[in-house]
């Protein structure tokens, strides 16, 4: 296929508004695609070259973008910015300024390598280099394959569809309707690189890729998380017996492990921190096994290894610069709490207590880096109760309370994982923390104007049909000014100030009165602690959060793991029982 062919079905997607429809034209592009094609368009058409956990970025800002078409164009850069800022679109000022009808028809594989090769230049002078071959790309392509050629490098190609759009597009090649969607999420969730899933499903059909599919060390299973319960007793009634576990103030950690030929980290947003955790690499003295994927919280630890520290300390292992410097500082302790894999042979379909077995077999005791969590097997409320205030006072989250023959099913579903970090008898509090999507944010007053930034404005995520092409839409929650130093409030509005939109996005919904200052692209996450939920007639999300504090900001999540309005609907009653 050309990529002058692929882009007219992109040119069909950005004009169109339905989810269904989108579906079909995603499902007949599919079709069109060649079994060597198809996963490079999955990629391409998401505005990516690679899943998040291959770690493929361009590293090219707008200025640079902008450099490149001034060049591929022959035109004064100035002038390429002057239009830039009247048009708000790199793709649009690209396409206008290709000056052939006619170009060389290259084809959608070579655009691709062409890309992959830009975005894998590193070193000296890499930039020049980025620079002078995304000019001759974009030179050498017809006007409208420039338009989403140029926005593929800066993240702005955004047609309006994520991933579960992809799985109902693959049924639909299949089957001609959705029928199929579930099945296909059933191997997703397991192997979350849709390229693959697109490969496999033309090549072998929907229900041999289910069938055949199983964790691969190196690609992120996505982690099962926890619901919210606050009382103890519930959580007997609905779960029986259960393992009661710590919680800890961590950094949600996926451990792969191939021996003698690679040790891989990646987060619960499948982002490969691999680098953070220079440590990992001698595990192969530690585990009993050839390959595993372990499932991990990693705290960080003071210098003596005696005492936890806090996440936003944990998270200062992500700096790459001294990461070696940084990690004799922060040592780490790795709960290690679940095993996915081991030896080849999947463990997702067994349940916990069989899981747990394998861990205390391969994981060797003694050892002060990859540490099994402490459990407790009860069907009793007041141990449940008893472990959670035990663990409070040694600076714990509180409990994890698992059931006793549960799978490992990733996602938030049913009764198998409960955490608890309030008490059942406390009361005008949540039972959980919320994480909120930053939508903008004010200036601010006083003190707070110096910073350039006074209140965040933040919601949560309804994943109903409506305006948005994805059907998602994010609603207002609360704002959030409280809970910040005086340095983190001047180093939060650097991060936000590099996402500032003109217009705002078109998923957010909000009443005029909590238009803030500045609009910015939906990118960050933060946790919010608060006295409790009320009915709210002007907050969009129906529902305001009172007494917000901010908790952290969670580099470690993406916007998809943000709070649903369905889980604010669930602590609400939870507060009010």
């Amino acid at each position: 296929m050309t990529f002058s062919e692929f882009a007219e079905y992109l040119k069909k997607l950005e004009e169109t508004s339905s989810r269904l429809k989108i579906t079909e034209i995603l499902s007949d592009l599919y079709k069109k695609a060649t079994l060597d094609e198809i996963d490079k368009i999955c990629y391409l058409s998401l505005g990516i070259l690679a899943p998040n956990y291959k770690s493929v970025v361009f590293n090219l800002a707008e200025k640079m973008m902008l450099q490149a078409i001034a060049k591929a164009y022959g035109r004064d850069s100035k002038d390429v910015t002057r239009e830039y800022k009247e048009k708000g679109d790199l793709g649009i000022v690209a396409e206008s300024l290709s000056k052939s009808k006619s170009k060389t028809g290259l084809n959608v594989l070579t655009i691709y390598e062409n890309l992959l090769e830009i975005a894998r230049d590193e070193g000296e002078k890499s930039v020049e280099r980025k620079i002078g071959q995304m000019a001759e790309l974009l030179e050498r392509v017809d006007p409208l394959s420039a338009r989403f050629i140029a926005r593929i490098p800066v993240g702005k190609l955004r047609l309006g569809f994520s991933d579960k759009t992809i799985l109902d597009a693959l049924s639909w090649m299949e089957t001609g309707g959705k029928s199929k969607s579930k099945t296909i999420e059933e191997a997703y969730v397991i192997l979350p690189d849709v390229g693959i899933l697109a490969r496999s499903v033309k090549e072998k059909g929907i229900e041999r890729t289910v069938k055949n599919v199983k964790p691969i060390v190196g690609i992120p299973v996505l982690p099962m998380l926890a619901q919210r319960l606050k009382s103890p007793a519930e959580m007997i009634k609905k779960m029986g017996k259960v393992f009661v576990e710590p919680k800890f103030d961590g950094l949600r950690v996926l451990v792969h492990f191939k021996r003698g030929k690679f040790i891989k980290a990646f987060t619960r947003n499948s982002n490969d921190v691999t680098e953070m955790f220079p440590e990992l690499q001698r595990i192969g003295e530690i585990l009993n096994c050839d390959e595993a994927i372990l499932d991990s919280e990693a705290v960080g630890m003071d210098p003596e290894m005696k005492r936890l520290l806090d996440f936003q300390t944990t998270m200062k292992r992500r700096r790459v610069h001294q990461i070696d410097l940084t990690a004799k500082a922060i040592p780490l302790s790795f709960q290690v709490f679940d095993v996915i894999s081991c030896d080849g042979v999947s463990f997702m379909d067994k349940p916990y207590f069989e899981r747990r077995k394998v861990l205390e077999k391969i994981v060797r005791k003694g050892n002060k880096l990859l540490v099994l969590d402490e459990t407790l097997l009860t069907q009793e409320p007041e141990v449940i109760n008893r472990e959670y205030r035990k663990n409070i006072k040694l600076g714990l989250e509180g409990v994890i309370v698992k059931k006793y023959d549960a799978n490992y099913v990733p996602g938030r579903t049913g009764w198998r994982w409960v955490k608890m970090k309030q008490e059942e008898a406390s009361e005008g509090k949540l039972s959980d923390t919320v994480d909120c999507i930053v939508m903008g944010y004010t200036v601010g007053k006083g003190k707070r104007a110096s910073f350039g930034l006074g209140q965040f404005l933040v919601g949560v995520i309804s994943n109903t049909n409506g305006k948005s092409k994805s059907g998602r839409k994010i609603l207002t929650l609360t704002k959030i000014g409280t809970g910040l130093s005086d340095v983190e409030f001047r180093s939060y509005k650097k991060l936000l100030e590099k996402e500032i939109v003109k217009e705002m996005p078109k998923e957010y919904e909000i009443h005029k009165n909590y238009t803030p200052d500045f609009w910015v692209n939906p990118k960050f996450v933060v946790e919010l602690a608060g006295d409790d939920l009320t009915e709210s007639p002007i907050h969009t999300s129906g529902y305001a959060l009172r007494f917000p504090r901010l908790v952290k900001f969670r580099a470690d999540k993406g916007v998809n793991e943000a709070t649903t309005l369905s889980e604010i609907k669930t602590l609400f009653k939870l507060q009010n029982k």
